[in-house]
């Protein structure tokens, strides 16, 4: 172990009197080609355009609803915030010349690989939307789609559009940000060095330019789709025309692309950013005792490249991919809703999830604004806990979200055959607030050092690593028992009040319940544009803690940035406990919405799956087999890349004794360029895994119910594959999420001094739980919840083929 004064002594080295430490990974500056011909347009070329554009969609939003139209200057205006805040955020100081190097590295690094990732991301949706379209014109239509005249190839075209348009759009998402993240992180540990609230204020505004951008691209995207289809289909209420109950069921395909490229995005970016992590804590960390995120480890660029492509990149992408499958599930059953109910103008329930999220832009807007930094930064004011003042944003977020969705449901679920519908709604989108706010306490619980299980967990590392495991594990499985009773109370409250609003079918059935739950769904997502900045914030303060480390800033300015680390980390278990919920709510939405289409493509009543057939039995435990074999692919894949990270940090610093007294530079990009082909590499089995079984499954089983007479063996097979698949997600994701995060953070607490701080024992058995957490937390765990959610849109897409 490197002793303190050796530490300080070549603390004492200026960036300057030694080599670039950290050169550039390409060779030169990348931009996507879309960036670079707007570069090249003239400013009054480049406003006439965007007049037009504008123009265009404000036009299709006029034709279509008055509804459209407020959703679209919502969302430009939100677009036009961020790019106040991204100005804001990038006028502040980089600071001094080697955190700039180190930064530089880190975006080099992580713009290089997402070039990449996305490259492959980009040819796999092709093959498969080439795949979709040629199921498609073989395909049965619905009857409502035959008297409209839609035919099968243009049934085709608008499915693998639509597919087109959410995996563009998604992948977008995810650039934003990791775009803004690399180029916030240096300018936060600048800002550390003067004054905590300043760093935090600027993590802050930097998570919230990319939570407005990815709630609104996935809220203006299925907008623009909707207007489109509405516009170029002739919807209208006349006979022989597509009705608007109908036009949602054409916007799966966008979801399933939002899907698609999310969890390849989450699975790649997992891999690599664990990778990584764990391969440079094995060996720097435990091996050869040098702090996290020490200069002369060589993994530590890999590392903190790692933080931007697996938890910015990708949780935008997730986050996207969660709004827009709620968003069109929630469409679909309105739709249907409104056709059993025959509401003379069913638009209002259609389109109210799309402006529940533009008031969500709002409102988080007010949320991200209202963190406000020191006023005079030279006063040294004492240090403010980060996570109380992100929970008072919150907590403000909450009660203007209340207020507005009972305003929404006013405006667009009034209607004359239930007077007081609305209301019922109203009090579904509050159970739906109280859910999220539930999910966010309880992921804090159990993954914050300030409260008892990471405690109990830190103190299990004092008497070894078995114990810390055995405790990591144990918290983990008991942590899924909160949230499941939260969810349970909210489905079936939600359903209840649904249920009693006073809307009936012909022969005066309630028709209320699921759209209900989606409502309640709506309202657990009603604030997602903050709980998304709450996420951003965590991985821009990690790289943070890592640019101050690396450049040896003095130790007052690392305290700040640890800070701001620990507090992030509980910021991502949160949003994760946040995904996971609106995931279970959503799944249930989806799994809903295909019952719905089948009974739609059938022309049957599908509204029951009896698990007592074998073959629908079998379905379930394939449905349960798939999330666990998909965990185990993730998890060892990081393994896999993990072991060959070792075997290149420990190669360098056998063969370049120097490193470790500053005489030499580690070759960063060498790892670099390892964890990332690893990462591209195992990204593939389980994310084809995921695809292919629910199609597998489905055709399959058809042939089966053919040849022995069950009709439509296939879909009841699919659905309770589905159903399944479900519930063993959601509690695998809970447990891998919530074990990860408390692993992490009992490290965390340790390393504040208690049970004897850096280089203990307990640190050390501390850091093998951190290490074995690592994919839990932010590989698999993750991957799941994005998993389920896509099992569900692909089964939507690909219904037909199952009949």
């Amino acid at each position: 172990m490197m002793m303190d004064e050796d530490v300080e002594q070549a603390s004492l080295l200026s960036f300057n009197d030694r080599p670039r430490a950290f050169p550039n990974m390409r060779s030169k500056t990348y931009s996507p080609l879309i960036f670079r011909i707007l570069r090249r347009l003239n400013a009054r070329v480049l406003s006439i355009i965007l007049l037009i554009c504008f123009g265009v969609i404000f036009f299709m939003g006029a034709s279509t609803s008055p509804i459209i139209l407020f959703v679209f200057t919502v969302c430009i205006i939100s677009f036009l915030l961020s790019l106040y805040l991204t100005k804001w955020v990038l006028a502040k100081d980089e600071g001094p010349p080697e955190m700039v190097q180190i930064s530089d590295a880190i975006r080099d690094g992580a713009e290089g690989f997402f070039r990449t990732q996305y490259s492959t991301i980009s040819k796999m949706a092709i093959l498969l939307a080439f795949v979709i379209l040629c199921i498609y014109l073989f395909r049965s239509l619905t009857p409502q789609q035959e008297a409209a005249g839609l035919g099968r190839a243009m049934s085709a075209y608008i499915t693998v559009a639509a597919f087109l348009l959410g995996a563009l759009c998604s992948g977008i998402a995810g650039y934003v940000g990791m775009w803004v993240s690399v180029r916030a992180n240096v300018r936060v540990s600048s800002a550390a060095r003067r004054s905590a609230r300043e760093a935090l204020q600027i993590a802050v505004r930097a998570g919230g330019f990319s939570a407005l951008v990815v709630v609104g691209m996935a809220v203006i995207g299925i907008a623009i789709l909707y207007s489109t289809f509405y516009v170029l289909l002739g919807v209208d209420d006349s006979p022989g025309s597509m009705s608007v109950n109908d036009l949602p069921l054409l916007l799966v395909g966008y979801g399933f692309g939002a899907s698609f490229v999310a969890l390849f995005a989450q699975l790649g970016g997992g891999i690599y950013t664990k990778g990584a992590d764990v391969g440079a804590d094995l060996v720097g960390k435990v091996e050869q005792g040098i702090p996290e995120d020490d200069p002369r480890n060589p993994a530590v660029i890999a590392d903190l490249v790692g933080d931007n492509v697996g938890d910015c990149a990708a949780r935008g992408a997730d986050l996207f991919e969660s709004i827009a499958a709620e968003i069109i599930s929630a469409m679909i059953l309105g739709g249907t809703m409104a056709k059993k109910c025959k509401i003379e103008d069913p638009s209002g329930f259609i389109l109210f999830p799309l402006v529940v999220h533009s008031f969500d832009l709002v409102i988080s807007s007010i949320g991200i604004l209202s963190i406000k930094g020191t006023r005079n930064a030279s006063v040294k004011s004492p240090v403010e806990d980060p996570m109380a003042v992100l929970q008072k944003g919150y907590s403000l977020t909450i009660i203007l979200a209340v207020l507005t969705f009972g305003a929404s449901t006013r405006w667009l679920l009034y209607t004359e055959q239930a007077p007081s519908a609305w209301f019922s709604f109203a009090l579904c989108g509050l159970v739906g607030i109280i859910t999220a706010y539930a999910f966010v306490w309880i992921s804090k619980y159990y993954t914050d050092y300030k409260h008892e299980p990471v405690r109990t967990l830190a103190l299990a590392s004092s008497t070894g690593h078995g114990t810390n495991i055995i405790a990591g594990v144990s918290l983990g499985l008991e942590s899924t028992a909160l949230p499941v009773l939260v969810i349970s109370v909210a489905i079936i409250s939600a359903y209840w009040l649904g249920n009693t609003s006073g809307l009936v079918d012909e022969n005066g059935i309630p028709t209320g319940g699921l759209f209900g739950t989606a409502v309640a769904t709506m309202g657990m997502l009603s604030t997602a544009a903050y709980v998304l900045t709450m996420d951003m914030f965590g991985p821009i303060a990690d790289n943070a803690g890592g640019i101050v480390e690396m450049s040896q800033q003095p130790e007052s300015v690392r305290e700040i940035t640890d800070l701001l680390d620990a507090v992030g980390n509980t910021t991502k278990a949160t949003t994760k406990g946040f995904a996971i919920g609106s995931a279970a709510l959503a799944s249930f939405l989806l799994f809903s919405a295909y019952m719905d289409e089948v009974s739609a493509f059938a022309s049957v009543s599908f509204k029951e799956v009896d698990i007592a057939i074998p073959e629908v039995f079998v379905g379930g435990l394939l449905g349960s087999m798939l999330i666990f074999l998909f965990s185990a692919w993730a998890c060892a894949a990081v393994g896999r890349t993990a072991q060959e990270v070792v075997n290149e940090v420990r190669r360098q610093f056998i063969e370049r004794p120097g490193i470790m007294e500053y005489k030499e530079k580690p070759d960063y990009s060498r790892c670099v360029a390892i964890v990332a082909s690893a990462a591209l590499r195992e990204m593939i089995k389980p994310g084809a895994l995921a695809i292919a079984s629910p199609i597998v499954v489905g055709l399959v089983f058809r042939i089966l119910g053919y040849y022995t007479g069950q009709p439509l063996l296939g879909a009841k097979v699919v659905a309770s594959m589905l159903m399944f698949a479900t519930v063993c997600g959601i509690l695998m994701a809970l447990f891998l999420n919530t074990a990860g995060g408390a692993w992490d953070n009992a490290k965390k607490y340790i390393e504040t001094g208690a049970l004897g701080g850096k280089g203990s024992e307990a640190h050390k058995a501390a850091v093998t739980g951190d290490t074995v957490g690592d994919p839990f937390k932010d590989t698999a765990g993750p991957s799941i919840h994005v998993l389920i959610k896509m099992l569900a849109t692909i089964t939507l897409v690909m219904a037909p083929v199952f009949l």
